[in-house]
């Protein structure tokens, strides 16, 4: 071969090699390997598919022993994408993980009380039996517009509305609460966490590079905006700094493959850690990353990393059970929603594989 076709041809293997470790650091994980979990074992086997049509589902435990969720564009439980669709709707969720039964509360078919008002949702929180619920106005980039909380003193069955909203301006959409036990009982201290991806682009469904922010407010003033703060970054000592400023905010999870536009956290007390779900890569295709830190603010380490989660495909959102945990925090149930078959009620149980 002539000197000079050789000299073409290395640059042109260069080329593609360069591609091919550029695309593989693109999908590799952006934080070490978790300290404390291993893997996890799926039981896809026992898989439940509920309220078809339906979808979002993010889960909360109140007071009363049972479980709240919100779902969006279906009829919910015993409804069909058409029979009975509400924009959002809200259900009550009874009994244990092997044996439960879904209840439309507000909306869908049969709902004990019609719902009122559109939107999607993706944070519910139950504190003692009260529920905090926060909204956007609708479905794709319509959920960056705003994200205004909603409060409900009789288990789902009427809504307040704030007076106030985050905006689309401010960066930050679709907030998720931190689960902890039932009615919020085990929380850290006395105040409620929220998560929200951090606005890049909005067109896009993974917001590029991903990044989280998290804020804090008392447990008393979910419904007042000035006493909301915001993660700023770490002290000298390691120590987390709150500012009431949202301009200050900083990070407090980031990944340059991105993140999908919303995300559900939770406590595994048995555990002792804090897992975030969030969608990384390609949008609506079960690309899934379960993160693990001893704090709300971090250090996250990965605990899984996938590309089309369980061979699944076109899953976008999951979130843990806080309810159907084992007291060790080994056993548990995530629920997942997507598109196409999966846009649906899904739950599947699994076991977490700790480290000698």
């Amino acid at each position: 071969m002539p000197p000079t076709a050789r000299r073409t041809l290395c640059i042109a293997l260069a080329a593609l090699l360069l591609a091919a470790c550029g695309a593989a650091a693109a999908d590799a994980p952006p934080y070490p390997p978790s300290p404390v979990i291993a893997g996890i074992a799926w039981d896809f086997a026992a898989r439940i598919r509920l309220a078809p049509g339906s979808d979002n589902w993010p889960i909360t435990w109140a007071a009363d022993g049972h479980q709240y969720t919100s779902w969006g564009d279906g009829g919910g439980f015993g409804g069909t994408n058409s029979d009975g669709r509400v924009s959002l709707g809200v259900a009550r969720i009874e009994g244990p993980a092997d044996g439960y039964t879904g209840h439309n509360v507000w909306g869908g078919k049969g709902g004990a009380h019609p719902a009122r008002f559109s939107g999607k949702s993706y944070g519910i929180l139950a504190l003692g039996d009260v529920l905090y619920m926060w909204v956007q106005p609708g479905s794709g980039t319509a959920n960056y517009e705003e994200a205004r909380l909603h409060r409900s003193a009789d288990h789902g069955a009427t809504w307040q509305r704030a007076g106030w909203a985050f905006s689309k301006a401010q960066r930050l959409i679709a907030p998720a609460f931190c689960q902890f036990g039932r009615g919020c009982a085990g929380a850290r201290d006395a105040y409620v966490y929220c998560y929200a991806v951090r606005l890049r682009d909005d067109r896009a469904k993974v917001q590029r590079p991903g990044a989280v922010d998290l804020m804090r407010v008392p447990k008393d003033g979910l419904m007042e905006r000035a006493r909301y703060e915001f993660f700023a970054g770490l002290d000298a000592g390691g120590r987390p700094i709150w500012k009431q400023d949202i301009a200050a905010r900083q990070p407090v999870f980031e990944d340059p493959a991105g993140v999908g536009p919303r995300l559900s956290v939770s406590y595994n007390p048995g555990l002792r850690r804090y897992l975030l779900c969030v969608e990384h890569g390609r949008p609506y295709q079960g690309d899934l990353g379960i993160f693990d830190a001893p704090e709300p603010w971090g250090p996250w380490t990965t605990v899984a990393y996938d590309r089309n989660w369980g061979g699944l495909g076109s899953n976008f959102y999951w979130n843990f059970s806080n309810k159907w945990l084992s007291d060790d925090g080994l056993r548990f149930v995530l629920i997942f929603t997507g598109t196409g078959h999966n846009d649906a009620w899904n739950t599947v149980p699994g076991r977490f594989l700790l480290r000698p």
